[in-house]
């Protein structure tokens, strides 16, 4: 999983802090069917090697996506090739591209919790919140307990939209069908909102100074 977040919004650096913990503690979404990044994985540590190993896996990575617009061009009704070309989409940060491939197999089958989490990752990515926070709020309709939905939905509450109350209320809701959530890395997202509250009346109290 892994996100650069420079898409957010811009703000004086005093009012980032808590948004900027976020950033660099979750180090991106959870995903419905996880980020599946393309690994390079070489141990060789020569640049040259390391180098000839990305532009390797850069051609197989375009060949795969090459390969699967052929197979939706060749089987348009495929929903689940319209599935699979948009998580190659989603892994290589295409996020327009991820958001018509997931739209397209949601118009032939429907959609399921994570394929609509991972619709909203896109339309996040693509810089429409609004539009992202309706994806999650589908994948919430159709799998109730589904977790990273509510995840996501308080990042893009938090960090694109500026409204922690709504960010926190999808986080408690989230603590309510599993107290012991984690984030990517491993840490609870009750840590996380504690540190954050902390943060916020910090920043509360500095800006009424």
């Amino acid at each position: 999983m892994g996100a650069g977040n420079t898409e957010n919004k811009k703000q004086k650096t005093k009012n980032t802090s808590p948004v900027t913990y976020l950033v660099i503690f979750i180090l991106g979404f959870l995903t419905g069917v996880g980020f599946t990044v393309y690994k390079t994985g070489s141990t060789d540590k020569h640049s040259g090697t390391a180098t000839s190993s990305q532009n390797s896996q850069d051609n197989e990575a375009h060949q795969a996506i090459l390969s699967m617009e052929a197979e939706v061009t060749a089987n348009p009704e495929d929903y689940q090739a319209w599935r699979q070309l948009g998580n190659l989409y989603y892994d290589h940060d295409l996020p327009k591209k991820a958001i018509g491939a997931y739209t397209k197999s949601i118009e032939l089958h429907g959609g399921d919790a994570n394929l609509l989490t991972d619709l909203g990752v896109m339309y996040r990515r693509n810089k429409e919140p609004e539009k992202a926070i309706a994806s999650f709020q589908k994948a919430i309709q159709v799998d109730s307990t589904h977790e990273q939905s509510r995840f996501n939905m308080g990042i893009v509450y938090m960090y694109d939209l500026n409204d922690p109350e709504k960010a926190f209320a999808s986080w408690r809701e989230l603590l309510k069908i599993n107290p012991e959530a984690r984030a990517a890395n491993g840490d609870l997202v009750k840590d996380i909102m504690a540190q954050v509250k902390a943060q916020l009346t910090e920043q509360q109290g500095e800006n009424k100074k």
